[in-house]
């Protein structure tokens, strides 16, 4: 028996049709944000684009680090509002349409949280040379692992830690510093500027003496200064004479102020920080003991 193959005109045409337009509406949904960052308090818009968008259902989704990803049920609309930090996405459903889930859009939220710079130690003036610390703190903010980010002059990579230490300041290192923080898809404000004013002199300690003389079984006493700083610990050194070598005889001592029984040529000088940073050696002074030339 033979068999003939009868070609039907616009049956092709009409099975082009179908498959046609199941694949144009086969495609991937697209997701887009008005911005990335949810201010304090506030909220912003997702809107899930289709090109045949008509008689679609749309369903979306968040996730964070430590939730997993769950469908957000009381949105089914392709534009919604968020206040909420996370990982979204979206996908739209209609009568015989498939159409792939979107990539996702990482949304962070501003909290209230209060942030500041603070210089590790409280020291009105920093000098070139010394090793200095930067310490971003936010209040509020225990609990939580943060990352930091940081705003400052002469750097291009700054860190990404609570700390910015900065090992032999210079004058070009002058200038605002500010930080702020996130953690997991939250995200504070940035601080209010910190201010460093470095000088490019390097301080002298100052001795003084109350006398030159000690009195016969008696002392003076002889006070170290840095001025217009703080933060200093003395090493005072004393030599018999301009030939002789200076010998160390206390060393990083908090108290400025010694008493001296015993003549000679004295100086001192500050240090402070870690590494030690060390002024200038003061002038010498000169104490004798009441009798001798």
């Amino acid at each position: 028996m033979k068999y003939s193959l009868l070609c039907v005109p616009g049956l092709f045409l009409l099975s082009s049709f179908f498959y046609g337009n199941a694949e144009e509406l086969g495609e991937k949904v697209t997701l887009t944000a008005d911005s990335t960052n949810i201010p304090a308090g506030d909220s912003v818009t997702l809107t899930c684009d289709v090109k045949e968008s008509a008689k679609l259902k749309y369903e979306w989704f968040r996730q964070t680090s430590s939730e997993e990803k769950s469908i957000i049920t009381h949105e089914s609309g392709r534009v919604i509002s968020v206040s909420k930090g996370g990982n979204y996405t979206c996908k739209a459903e209609g009568k015989n349409v498939t159409i792939t889930e979107s990539d996702s859009v990482t949304i962070q939220e501003t909290v209230r949280n209060s942030i500041t710079v603070k210089l590790q130690h409280s020291w009105s003036q920093i000098f070139t040379g010394e090793t200095i610390t930067l310490r971003c703190e936010i209040q509020g903010g225990e609990g939580k692992v943060w990352k930091y980010e940081w705003t400052a002059p002469n750097t291009n990579s700054p860190p990404t830690s609570s700390e910015y230490r900065i090992s032999r300041v210079s004058v070009s290192h002058s200038g605002d510093y500010r930080c702020r923080g996130s953690s997991d898809y939250l995200l504070t404000g940035w601080s209010d500027a910190f201010r460093l004013t470095v000088s490019s002199s390097k301080p002298r300690a100052t001795l003084t003496a109350h006398s030159s003389v000690i009195p016969a079984g008696g002392s003076v006493t002889l006070s170290c200064s840095v001025e217009g700083s703080a933060g200093w610990k003395y090493n005072w050194f004393r030599r018999d004479s301009v030939s002789s070598k200076a010998q160390l005889m206390r060393g990083n001592n908090a108290n400025r102020v010694i008493s001296v029984s015993q003549g000679g040529l004295y100086h001192c000088r500050g240090g402070r920080g870690d590494p030690v940073y060390y002024t200038e050696d003061s002038a010498p002074v000169t104490i004798q003991k009441q009798g001798q030339s």
